[in-house]
């Protein structure tokens, strides 16, 4: 696993240093629990606030968020590795929620959007090609790169259907398969 910022996470946190890890196995970030409880709250022991948080989330059983934790070393402020825990995107997203904090409140708002954009898209899925497609300008690619990009989807989605119905399943031999149709494409 590679430590590193996620200037993303960072950047909603008004710039509060928030340690993440990148595990290329299971391709999600991990993101310290004690960082975002401390960038929330302005504990002076986010530490301890944390052990308060997990008794209470155990005491109401909603021990799940708990469970999910993984202990992973992580850079601390002396400069050593020590074991941190962790959860990842979805995690923390659910932490934020049981955190009780003016600072979580913007992000439980902008949970509960995101939440109803996707019910949106749901009941008409042009809600999500618009947005895909505005996502792409916005990061500056033109029209042509959109177009192709969309139609490369749809192909590959094709291509993996008629995969799948020879007997190729998701595992290595997908993997290689759907690497080589990037490498086409890209370039």
């Amino acid at each position: 696993m590679k430590e590193e910022k996620l200037k993303t996470i960072t950047n909603l946190f008004e710039g509060s240093e928030i340690r993440s890890i990148w595990d290329s196995e299971s391709e999600e970030y991990y993101f310290s629990v004690v960082d975002v409880i401390g960038a929330l709250t302005d504990s002076s022991n986010p530490r301890n606030y944390w052990n308060m948080l997990k008794k209470r989330l155990i005491e109401e059983e909603k021990s799940q968020l708990y469970t999910s934790c993984v202990r992973l070393k992580m850079k601390a402020q002396d400069g050593k590795l020590r074991e941190t825990d962790t959860l990842d995107t979805k995690g923390i997203l659910r932490l934020i929620e049981s955190v009780p904090s003016p600072k979580a409140e913007p992000f439980k708002l902008w949970l509960a959007n995101l939440g109803s954009e996707r019910i949106d898209e749901v009941f008409d899925p042009e809600i999500a090609i618009r947005r895909a497609i505005e996502y792409y300008r916005n990061r500056d690619y033109d029209d042509g790169w959109i177009e192709r990009r969309v139609k490369a989807i749809i192909n590959r989605n094709k291509l993996t259907d008629v995969w799948k119905e020879g007997g190729i399943s998701e595992g290595y031999e997908y993997a290689v398969l759907t690497n080589e149709i990037y490498k086409a494409w890209s370039g």
